[in-house]
């Protein structure tokens, strides 16, 4: 085919079933079978796929990769409620990667047509697509009501030698490096590079920077013994339980790491007191002799009530001083811990809609507990995957995170791993351990490069004590913040814009010189 021919790679029929397979492959880049480099294989296929294509074909062929990945990777959605909710949330999904497909598609049709330069081809439409690709994530990661950045291609890589990147550019700059490397390639084998090893050069040299760039150094200031706890308790949505079970639960998986000496701090998951020690004294009481025999704060998490609204709280408790701080869960998750816009979905699906008559609001007080020896960055389950948050806990003196979840309603499934991906991922990031506690597993405690230090097997009770190194200073994608992606997305739809008026130029000019 000629370098410039616009006819499409394959056919459309062809070219929906590389999409699917693209997907699945995709999908198994991340946990459960996390094997990473089938991420890239995965992007390779979405992108050969749309090559060529026309802009409704390009949608049908990104909703084909996006219905075969989501339907994959959130299927543990199913397990308590059902087909329905896992069918919307991957149709949506779905939508946002056909959008971003399109966007995908007009890149590969007007840069050919803009430059007939091969390194235009070479160094410009790799950057693009990889830019687009980002611009597709930022959309399912802000809308609607929030988003769900679940599925990040950065996300496949905590295990993989690319992983030290997001201490550089974070999550956004990893994906966009993963499809910038991929996409090179695609197009030095479309532009037949092998003829001239120079055109190599871009995405080999970016390739090899990926790799061998280490990861951002952060500074040792000391360490502090965390005991971390994992109950086991009924702690799923429909688990069968009366008032006090799971905190009885947490209780008695506490009780062999009493007597440890040295330990700073104490540390509960999402729900592990299913009573709030704020309206109970008795359960104030089991607070108070918690943390005085340990000679030690408790960060505890529990749903606390304040003007008539609700909220999924951790607190810091003081033996004789109760509650000294709390963190309110930033994020909670829509049609999960609370309903948007009730009045409008209760009537399509108003069984699954009237299971949760009790609504979240976010929190907006400070991620960060101030222990006495150190301060903690805080997440509540899936506040993990939101940046700005964790951003903002290592802005504000973080030395360490602590994220609390609950993973029972997902037992059995590919989620806790997911959630354990993204939770190293956050470690490398920030340069900072990360104590993961889950109520059922699997519980880990992470060091700054993303090793695993401690854990905790899955459905089984019991307990951490690990002396836990502490960090400062910050790196440059929590310095950099949300400047990456805005920069990504910006400058990719600028350059897609761009590429158009050229394209549309050059070709007038042509039509010109011929008549």
């Amino acid at each position: 085919m000629p370098e410039n021919d616009p006819r499409p790679l394959l056919p459309l029929w062809v070219a929906v079933l590389v999409a699917i397979a693209g997907g699945l492959v995709y999908d198994l880049g991340f946990p459960d079978a996390g094997i990473w480099p089938l991420a890239f294989a995965g992007i390779a296929l979405a992108l050969v796929s749309l090559i060529g294509r026309t802009s409704w074909s390009a949608a049908l062929v990104g909703f084909a990769f996006g219905m075969a990945f989501y339907l994959q990777h959130v299927s543990w959605t199913t397990l308590y409620l059902g087909p329905v909710p896992w069918l919307a949330l991957s149709v949506l999904e779905s939508l946002i990667v056909a959008g971003g497909a399109v966007l995908i598609a007009l890149a590969y049709r007007w840069v050919p047509r803009a430059s007939t330069s091969r390194w235009v081809r070479l160094l410009w439409l790799p950057l693009l697509v990889a830019g687009l690709w980002c611009v597709r994530e930022a959309a399912t990661g802000s809308i609607p009501y929030g988003g769900f950045p679940w599925g990040r291609a950065a996300l496949s890589q905590s295990e993989s030698p690319f992983a030290d990147i997001v201490s550089w550019v974070g999550s956004t700059g990893l994906g966009f490096v993963m499809v910038a490397i991929v996409a090179g390639v695609i197009e030095w084998v479309r532009l037949r590079g092998w003829q001239d090893l120079r055109s190599a050069i871009p995405v080999t040299a970016l390739a090899l920077v990926a790799l061998l760039l280490p990861a951002w150094p952060t500074t040792t200031t000391g360490e502090i013994r965390v005991a971390s706890v994992q109950g086991n308790g009924p702690a799923g949505y429909f688990d069968e339980r009366a008032p006090g079970d799971v905190l009885e639960a947490q209780l008695d998986a506490t009780e062999p790491i009493l007597d440890e000496p040295g330990v700073d701090v104490l540390l509960w998951p999402e729900g592990g007191s299913d009573l709030d020690p704020t309206r109970s004294p008795d359960v104030a009481d089991t607070f108070d002799d918690l943390s005085e025999r340990l000679g030690a704060p408790v960060v505890l998490n529990t749903v606390t009530t304040r003007d008539d609204e609700f909220f999924n709280t951790s607190l810091l408790w003081r033996a004789g001083e109760g509650a000294v701080d709390s963190y309110d869960k930033r994020n909670p998750v829509p049609f999960g811990e609370y309903i948007p816009d009730r009045a409008f979905w209760e009537p399509l699906a108003p069984d699954l809609i009237g299971l949760i008559q009790r609504g979240y609001t976010p929190g907006t007080n400070a991620p960060v507990f101030d222990l006495g020896s150190t301060v903690t960055g805080l997440a509540i389950c899936f506040d993990v995957i939101y940046d700005e948050l964790i951003w903002e806990g290592a802005r504000d003196g973080a030395e360490l995170y602590m994220f609390q979840t609950n993973n029972a309603d997902f037992t059995g499934t590919d989620e806790n791993q997911q959630q354990l991906a993204i939770a190293r991922l956050r470690a490398i990031e920030t340069g900072r351990s990360v104590v993961n506690i889950s109520t059922v597993g699997t519980s880990q405690v992470i060091d700054p490069t993303g090793r695993t230090m401690d854990a905790l097997p899955a459905y089984e009770q019991g307990a951490m004590v690990t002396d836990v190194e502490l960090r400062e200073g910050l790196t440059p994608s929590v310095v950099l913040g949300g400047t990456v992606p805005f920069l990504i997305v910006a400058a990719s739809l600028g350059g897609l814009v761009a590429a158009g008026v050229l394209a549309r130029r050059r070709s007038r000019r042509e039509v010109d010189s011929e008549g």
